[in-house]
């Protein structure tokens, strides 16, 4: 089991990046699947997440309206559109899969898909 994450970046503060994670190794269609980040020196935290059928979209307080989280089941990928970009959006982002607590309270991995991990840094 694989997931892919590509797009990070440089990039000046109110700009845009758009972030991608490929799954491979099972199918992932019935499997909500979200991104989070780490900034240096901090804890890991939810960003964005999306239900297995693209029904439902959850996202933290600190990017709602600015990021949007969409999925391509034909193609086993999660994207994640990033607006309006902030010095401190600035993290390693991470994909993951199988997320439970939607909605409900924490947003956890219990099986522990994780993507690598790609850079995005926002100059002011």
């Amino acid at each position: 089991v694989q997931l892919q994450a590509s797009g990070g970046g440089l990039v000046q503060a109110g700009g845009s990046l758009r972030l991608a994670c490929a799954a491979s190794g099972r199918t992932f269609s019935s499997s909500d699947m979200g991104w989070f980040r780490q900034a240096p020196g901090k804890e890991r935290e939810f960003v964005a997440a999306i239900t297995w059928s693209g029904g439902s979209r959850y996202y933290s307080e600190s990017v709602k309206g600015r990021f949007t989280i969409a999925r391509s089941v034909a193609q086993s990928t999660v994207y994640l559109q990033m607006n309006s970009l902030k010095p401190e959006d600035t993290a390693v982002y991470y994909c993951a899969a199988d997320l439970t607590g939607l909605g409900k309270g924490p947003v956890r991995v219990p099986n522990n898909y994780w993507g690598q991990g790609t850079q995005v840094t926002v100059s002011s």
